[in-house]
């Protein structure tokens, strides 16, 4: 046994708590339920939960556990969909030292708010209040899949979203902690602004924002957010997909990172806030959608904004099941989204104690079966007059093109129709799209006694595929309830959740869709990663293992190996 394996439970836990203050180490199995069972998936056992309040404290953790030869798994929000930001089973060769960094809250404008710093706690939410100000806006905003989300987890995950013109999240500036081969802890300044040599001080400063606007190198060649997207998008006749999470050519550090390093900031561009409209666009033919695609990503003078689709299954199962999540945000905003996340999970553990799961979940349905339909009139019409539905956003300065199109193209039309959305139609339809994503999980919540679970894909199809409505085997048709699709249209990534009848096996019927996705030539995870569902391919495989030789952070990511050093791996 090393000298550091020897170190004892509670000779690390003094510790830690010695660093952080008693209260803000969570040992109690009800206290790290929320920390260590995944949003949609993945559980597992932890020695502690650690909630360090500042950079410094932080990283006095990481040295603590690191020195003690313990697992480190890093979380913000735990809002990921594939299991990636918590333990999965038991079968780890180390305990598990949980840090969860929501308390290290901070966002920093740099260069007169065209770029932000955001430390490990920042969530999407905070920074787009923080660019409000500013008519600015971040590379993600509502409409994807998760409120609440942290800024540093979409780095770390290459994570897509809704906005068209700005590809993956990416950057290259970055401040983290990796541990070399020799075991040892080294802290990498690669922010591009200058915060002294030594650790403490670099992350002291960092945080109480001690730094000069000339101190911050701004380079040509170090980008803060993927640049090349947009053209890549536009080429509508490529035989591969636009983006997707192994993507060799987006994988930098911080960005794809999984995990698999400690980050303490990214460095980011923030982008113009335009005024915009929404078109909502209904049709029974899917060659319809293709082609409206086709021509706005080519033929505009500017990309539009976004493109979301939703099918009618999809829209259905939302406007039941994502009814709450709606009107929360709807009524009171984003911001007190996470808080009552964090209750919900407090009173489902409660109640799990004594063998009652999706207690919550059951009782909320029930209020929310007694209110009327949320969604405006014209989508409810469209819901019943067409099977697929896109609702398209573009900036004002191209909407005299796109409305001459979708005119034309539909005028005698007997498959699809579409209408020019007011401010509330837009906003709801956009909303509306983002209750569907976690309409699922409250789906199966309701229905225990019928569904077995949810099998959840990610996936992205080739630029040039117009052949993008599955089509599945009977036999495997008969294994699912509903069947919900819908995802970011104009980027070709769509989200597809089967629920799946009592009785089946979900992993059998995944590892079955992996392989209908391979003879598309698709490519998957698209923007949520791995997690513990889907494989690693060895390009992001070899990717994880080059940033964190002894397999300290993260282990088993992406179906790698758990073992220290990689064993048996490869």
């Amino acid at each position: 046994m090393t000298a550091a394996a020897s170190i004892t439970r509670d000779a690390l836990l003094t510790q830690m708590r010695q660093i952080v203050g008693s209260s803000h180490v969570l040992t109690d199995e009800q206290a790290t339920r929320r920390f260590r069972k995944g949003h949609r998936t993945g559980e597992g056992n932890v020695l502690a939960v650690v909630r360090p309040g500042s950079l410094l404290e932080q990283w006095r953790i990481l040295q603590a556990a690191v020195a003690a030869d313990r697992i480190v798994i890093m979380q913000a929000a735990n809002t990921g969909l594939t299991g990636g930001s918590t333990p999965d089973g038991a079968d780890y060769d180390r305990e598990i030292v949980l840090i969860s960094t929501l308390r290290i809250t901070g966002v920093q404008l740099i260069n007169d708010g065209e770029q932000v710093v955001c430390l490990p706690g920042a969530t999407l939410d905070r920074l787009e209040q923080a660019l409000a100000p500013l008519n600015r806006e971040p590379h993600s905003v509502i409409g994807s899949s998760c409120i609440g989300a942290s800024v540093l987890g979409g780095i770390c995950n290459n994570s897509g979203g809704a906005l068209v013109r700005r590809g993956p999240a990416y950057t290259e500036l970055a401040l983290y902690a990796q541990v070399k081969d020799d075991g040892s802890l080294e802290l990498v300044n690669h922010l591009g602004i200058e915060l002294g040599n030594d650790p403490e001080e670099i992350l002291t400063r960092l945080q109480s924002g001690d730094y000069t606007p000339q101190q911050v190198r701004n380079e040509e060649t170090a980008k803060a957010s993927d640049a090349r997207y947009g053209e890549h998008v536009r080429d509508v006749d490529a035989d591969t997909p636009a983006r997707f999470n192994a993507d060799p050519s987006r994988l930098f550090e911080a960005s794809g990172s999984a995990g698999k390093l400690c980050l303490f900031a990214v460095r980011l561009d923030t982008f113009p806030k335009e005024p915009s409209t929404v078109f909502y666009i209904g049709s029974n033919d899917p060659h319809d959608l293709t082609e409206v695609r086709r021509h706005l990503l080519a033929e505009l003078p500017r990309l539009p904004i976004a493109g979301e689709y939703i099918h009618r299954t999809a829209f259905d199962i939302g406007e039941k099941y994502g009814k709450d999540t709606f009107l929360v945000i709807d009524k009171f905003g984003t911001s007190k989204v996470p808080a009552a996340f964090a209750m919900k999970s407090r009173v489902d553990g409660f109640f799990e104690r004594f063998g009652l799961r999706g207690v919550t979940d059951k009782v909320i349905q029930a209020l929310m079966n007694l209110l009327p339909s949320h969604l405006p009139v014209r989508m409810r019409e469209y819901r019943d007059r067409f099977e697929h539905h896109l609702l398209v956003r573009v900036s004002n300065d191209t909407l005299e093109q796109t409305r001459s199109f979708l005119s034309e193209y539909f005028t005698g039309s007997a498959s699809g129709a579409y209408f020019e959305c007011d401010a509330d139609e837009g906003r709801k339809a956009f909303l509306h799209r983002f209750a569907v994503a976690g309409a699922a999980i409250r789906y199966r919540e309701s229905h225990r006694s019928s569904v077995e679970d949810i099998l959840a894909l990610d996936i992205a199809l080739r630029r040039n595929d117009r052949d993008w409505v599955e089509t599945l085997p009977q036999e495997m048709e008969e294994q699912i309830i509903h069947k919900l699709y819908y995802g970011h249209f104009f980027c070709h990534v769509f989200h597809q959740d089967y629920i799946v009848k009592k009785g089946n096996d979900p992993l059998a019927m995944e590892h079955a869709m992996w392989k209908l996705l391979d003879e598309r030539r698709a490519e998957y995870p698209a923007e949520h990663n791995v997690g513990h569902l889907y494989v690693a391919k060895p390009a992001l495989a070899g990717f994880y293992r080059e940033l964190d030789p002894t397999n300290t952070f993260n282990p088993g990511i992406g179906h790698t190996s758990k073992k220290k050093h990689w064993g048996g791996c490869c």
